[in-house]
C-alpha cells in the first residue's frame, strides 16, 4: 500500500510543479510593460483608420479622391512610425 501512496504523492508534486510554471509564465507574460500605453491606443487607432482608407480607396473610382486618399494614407503611416518609437 505504501508503493500507492507515493505514487500520490509524486503525482499531486507534479501536479504542484505544473501548476507553478503555469503560474510563473502567466507573471511573466504580464510582466511586459508598456511604455506607453496611449501609444499604443494611438498606433491601434492609426491602424484602424488606415485600413478604412485602404477600403475607401479600393471602393473609388475619382482620380482627385484617389490622389487625397493616398496621401492621408502616407500621412498615416508618418504618424505610425512616430508612435512606434513612443512604444
Amino acid at each position: 500500500m505504501s508503493d500507492a501512496g507515493e505514487g500520490l504523492i509524486d503525482a499531486d508534486s507534479r501536479i504542484q510543479e505544473r501548476m507553478d510554471e503555469l503560474a510563473r509564465a502567466r507573471a511573466e507574460k504580464q510582466a511586459v510593460e508598456v511604455r506607453d500605453p496611449d501609444a499604443v491606443r494611438e498606433l491601434e487607432s492609426l491602424r484602424l483608420a488606415r485600413v478604412e482608407l485602404e477600403r475607401q480607396l479600393d471602393a473609388t473610382t475619382h482620380d482627385r479622391r484617389a490622389a487625397q486618399l493616398k496621401q492621408a494614407n502616407s500621412e498615416l503611416d508618418k504618424r505610425s512610425e512616430v508612435q512606434k518609437k513612443k512604444i
